[in-house]
């Protein structure tokens, strides 16, 4: 796994696409129990090369109550974007992931990732991807759905606190996902 993540962070496929040039941003080990498939590191992440280490991966883990020792912990949990890097800006914010990573390495990451009990599609990217035809009609529709992909898969909508509008018009989502999302994982990874 250690010589996986090495050929993964020196990864230069799509470096003609990347504004900031590549810095590909993932962790994970054998160990790791649980696996969390987000869309792509933003400007912040890409300056520390800290994955979530921003906004999003604050409300992220108050999502899953866990704390930063814990989420770091790569024995713990794996983290791994559905683009390894910093895509660049759009016009209405972060580019969408580059396709390159998950065609060339999401299926050796998570071979190498034996351990994971639990995976969360975080977003419409993963989600697309990993639930392909079982992906509803949209991402709301994708979430309310949840039981439908467990116990293997749980789609979250992005933490970005951006997304407070979605967050009140599903108040399902605080009451229904959110405490089976942290029983799972306190069951996964005991505090």
């Amino acid at each position: 796994m250690d010589s996986l993540l090495n050929e993964i962070r020196s990864c230069t496929i799509c470096a003609q696409f990347l504004p900031e040039g590549p810095r590909p941003i993932v962790a994970g080990s054998s160990q790791s129990k649980l696996l969390i498939i987000g869309q792509a590191p933003g400007r912040r992440v890409h300056e520390s090369g800290i994955p979530w280490n921003d906004p999003s991966g604050d409300h992220l883990r108050s999502w899953l109550n866990m704390d930063k020792d814990t989420f770091y912990d790569e024995n713990s949990v794996a983290l791994m974007p559905m683009g390894f890097c910093y895509p660049g800006t759009g016009k209405s914010g972060d580019l969408p992931p580059r396709p390159e990573c998950a065609e060339n390495w999401h299926f050796k990451m998570i071979e190498g990732l034996n351990g994971v009990k639990l995976t969360l599609l975080v977003g419409q990217y993963a989600q697309k991807y990993y639930l392909q035809k079982r992906f509803k009609s949209n991402l709301t529709e994708t979430v309310r759905s949840y039981k439908e992909f467990e116990p293997e898969f749980l789609p979250l909508p992005h933490p970005s606190p951006r997304n407070r509008i979605w967050m009140k018009k599903n108040a399902w989502f605080e009451k229904e996902v959110l405490p089976l999302l942290q029983k799972r994982v306190a069951q996964l990874l005991p505090m």
